[in-house]
């Protein structure tokens, strides 16, 4: 062509047409990050897949950027661990290998409306990235973080460890010996050292994203919906990079059904446990089967 117009090839551009789907494409982009802040452009590739959309990631990338949906990186100060990985029990140490064989919980605080605090009991399943139980509150004592476990334990499985830090409710004496009674090996990581529990950190950060910096909690009954509510959603609903986009509970039911044997026994559990003495109610997740 450029040789029987007689023009020089460097003269030629190419000229980019847009396809007739992007503004549609465009606003279903914004719909998924609105609902996900903390979602990349993978992560959005995967869920317009899951709606039916037929998209190269490629493409998605480049609207991404341009559109300015970048997720901005946190500046965190790096840490230098020990050539070992920290201490003995860390979870680089102490890898989770199976589910239910190391469970973490921390706590976490945000504020009502009227500036009371609230406080918050976390427990996840490390292998399986599972949001076990929230638990809201005004204050937790011993006595309440053992009848959040004995809740869990009675309704799931006792875990073969339990992973936290050094708050006093953890090494309370009444905790560590309920623990010990129930056969459950505890986990304390160093000192000052969060980075050891790094699987409910970095679930503490994306419900502090997703929600907690979100949300305004008018009072404890309101905080206590809202909060479960996302637990569902981060639970059935949220894909997780870890697994392949799959969810933690669909991950979860799938380790089930690659070991039957182990899911159809019935645990026995030691006397401590057969006593349920909370008043918590009995959570969703049971009635679907994960």
């Amino acid at each position: 062509m450029c040789r029987v117009l007689g023009q020089c090839r460097s003269t030629q551009r190419y000229a980019r047409r847009r396809r007739g789907d992007e503004a549609s494409l465009l606003e279903e982009m914004r719909r998924i990050a609105r609902r996900r802040p903390r979602f990349g452009s993978p992560r959005i590739h995967a869920a317009l897949c899951e709606r039916g959309w037929q998209v190269n990631p490629k493409r998605v990338e480049r609207l991404w950027r341009e559109e300015g949906m970048q997720v901005p990186k946190k500046q965190c100060k790096r840490r230098r661990s020990s050539p070992c990985g920290g201490s003995e029990n860390s979870c680089v140490q102490k890898r989770p290998l199976r589910p239910n064989h190391v469970w973490s919980y921390d706590f976490v605080e945000d504020r009502t409306e009227g500036g009371r605090k609230l406080r918050m009991l976390v427990v996840i399943d490390e292998f399986t990235r599972e949001s076990l139980a929230i638990e809201v509150a005004w204050s937790f004592t011993a006595e309440r973080v053992i009848e959040v476990l004995q809740y869990l334990f009675a309704v799931r499985v006792a875990p073969e460890h339990l992973r936290s830090d050094n708050g006093p409710e953890f090494v309370a004496q009444a905790v560590t010996r309920w623990l010990d009674r129930a056969g459950v090996k505890t986990l304390f990581i160093a000192k000052g050292s969060p980075w050891e529990n790094g699987y409910v950190e970095s679930f503490n950060s994306r419900f502090r994203d997703e929600l907690l910096n979100r949300e305004l909690f008018l009072s404890l009954a309101d905080a206590r919906w809202v909060v479960d509510r996302w637990r569902l959603d981060y639970n059935h609903h949220r894909p997780h990079s870890s697994w392949d986009y799959q969810t933690p509970a669909a991950f979860a039911a799938r380790c089930a059904a690659s070991a039957p044997e182990r899911a159809s026994a019935t645990p026995q559990l030691s006397p401590p446990l057969q006593q349920h003495s909370g008043p918590l109610t009995q959570d969703s997740l049971i009635h679907t089967g994960t």
